[in-house]
């Protein structure tokens, strides 16, 4: 049926329609047919030419949708690698300016920062990955107005609470601290707020395709103001401790969040025209939460092995443990490439009902994971003593624990983005389950192994853990959606 009036201004195209010719918009919209009605069109194209015509036109659609998306999550690899770079000489050198045990302690207090930040915006960066389009595609705009700017009211508001509550806790088990944790875990509170915009805005821009914008501020610059600023208190001669890094850390990504927000909301005021504004904080929070646990056990599966090795081994191992894990960054960048830049359209498909669509395009993320991080553990692998010998001759005791390390990241990359795909499509219930499996695997045999094997029984530990979640994603994907998404096979029920 024909728009009209404000209804036909409402209407806003899908993602794709900004990144092809115009002449295609009515092609896009077929977009909306039902997997039946599809599956007829293939059918009778074979005897009427207009059919086959509008068939190739569609194929030629998807393909570059596809081109888009493989251009898309080139340019976030990219910037991950800039940032790993970035982040892997400033490692370099905090190790040798601080020495192996004060930049133990700083690598034990920044993995607290990740591991609550990572999920301190209960879930809605993600989640916005899921609203912002569906919003679009219904033409929804006051709930759409709505999301993006509650969501990052009540993600900041929600982590100034949990940082008090930390600090709170902090303070009642200083007794049982070790004296030299205490004032980098008290700054460690005062960053975690950040995190919570951050991971709002990311998603916020993700989802209209600035990936730039979503990370540059977080990844590169910050990481260059660290580094600056971490070179000008050694040359000035401050002390080189956990909390002069800690200090440092926290000015370096606050300043480029706030620069973000800014940017952000012109962006926004843009291309979300002035009205009234809707919230439906009750779906926004019931979607989130399991996704927050996705998130939170995505986390801890990423962090518990340094965290416990912290318990029983001494900082220097710790230290020696991290570069490894840091080594191998490449690998899980790859997968962070393309799970950025496919989950917002996970649910475009979704809501226009295109389940072929959504096969493919599952099928082509899964390839555009697992291939690329093959090849780059294999790189790694081969050159991965030297480059952990520029951390310092006692790193390159790590070097063992990459091979580990690198089953569990290539069980993961074999298939896919997967979680986002069950995210996206409501079954983040079952994800996060599937998680806190891993996770509790994890934990569990850290518990056991560390005490006995050490670092080696961290990277077993955690491998091991990678590879259970992968088996549940892979079983619960293909008996729930009908997706088989194994590298080497894929046959839709």
């Amino acid at each position: 049926m024909a728009l009209r009036g404000s209804e036909q201004a409402s209407r806003l195209r899908p993602p794709l329609a900004e990144h092809v010719p115009q002449k295609w918009e009515p092609v896009l919209r077929k977009r909306t047919c039902s997997s039946k009605e599809i599956e007829q069109d293939d059918v009778s194209r074979k005897s009427h030419p207009a059919l086959a015509a509008w068939a190739q036109i569609k194929a030629r659609i998807l393909a570059a949708e596809h081109l888009l998306v493989q251009r898309l999550a080139g340019t976030v690899f990219l910037i991950r690698v800039v940032s790993a770079l970035l982040a892997f000489g400033s490692q370099i050198l905090f190790a040798r300016w601080m020495g192996s045990f004060e930049f133990g302690i700083y690598v034990y207090v920044w993995t607290w920062v990740l591991l609550l930040g990572q999920a301190i915006d209960l879930g809605l960066g993600t989640a916005a990955q899921r609203f912002i389009p569906e919003y679009r595609e219904r033409g929804l705009l006051a709930l759409l107005r709505g999301f993006v700017g509650g969501s990052r009211f009540v993600a900041l508001g929600i982590s100034i609470v949990i940082a008090g509550v930390a600090a709170g806790t902090i303070r009642l088990l200083e007794p049982w601290l070790d004296g030299y944790m205490v004032i980098p875990l008290y700054l460690a509170c005062m960053v975690i707020p950040a995190y919570a915009l951050s991971n709002v805005q990311e998603g916020i821009a993700r989802s209209y395709d600035w990936f730039a914008l979503s990370m540059m501020p977080g990844y590169v610059i910050r990481q260059l103001l660290l580094t600056v600023m971490m070179g000008a208190a050694y040359f000035v001669h401050l002390p080189m401790t956990a909390v002069t890094a800690m200090v440092i850390a926290g000015v370096s990504i606050w300043l480029p969040i706030l620069g973000q927000l800014l940017v952000v909301n012109r962006r926004l005021s843009r291309r979300i025209e002035r009205g009234p504004k809707a919230y439906d904080f009750r779906r926004w929070l019931l979607t989130a939460l399991p996704i927050l646990m996705v998130e939170g056990f995505y986390s801890l599966l990423a962090y518990t092995d340094l965290i416990v090795l912290q318990h029983f081994r001494p900082p220097n191992e710790v230290a020696v443990y991290y570069a490894a894990v840091k080594t191998l960054a490449l690998v899980s960048f790859i997968y962070y490439s393309v799970s950025a830049t496919t989950a917002h359209r996970f649910s475009g498909y979704n809501v226009n009902g295109d389940r072929k669509g959504l096969s493919a395009f599952v099928s082509q993320a899964v390839k555009w994971t697992f291939w690329p991080s093959l090849a780059a553990s294999a790189l790694l692998l081969a050159f991965g003593r030297p480059i952990l010998g520029l951390f310092g001759t006692q790193f390159v005791d790590g070097y063992h624990l990459m091979f580990i390390l690198a089953v569990g990241l290539l069980a993961r990359a074999a298939i896919g983005p997967i979680e986002r795909l069950l995210n996206m499509l409501g079954e983040q219930r079952v994800c996060a389950l599937i998680y806190a499996t891993a996770f509790a695997v994890n934990i569990a045999l850290s518990i056991a192994l560390i005490p006995h094997f050490g670092m080696a029984g961290a990277a077993c530990a955690t491998a091991t853990a990678l590879v259970t979640e992968s088996i549940l994603l892979f079983t619960v994907t293909k008996k729930r959606l009908g997706f088989h998404v194994f590298i080497w096979r894929r046959a839709e029920r």
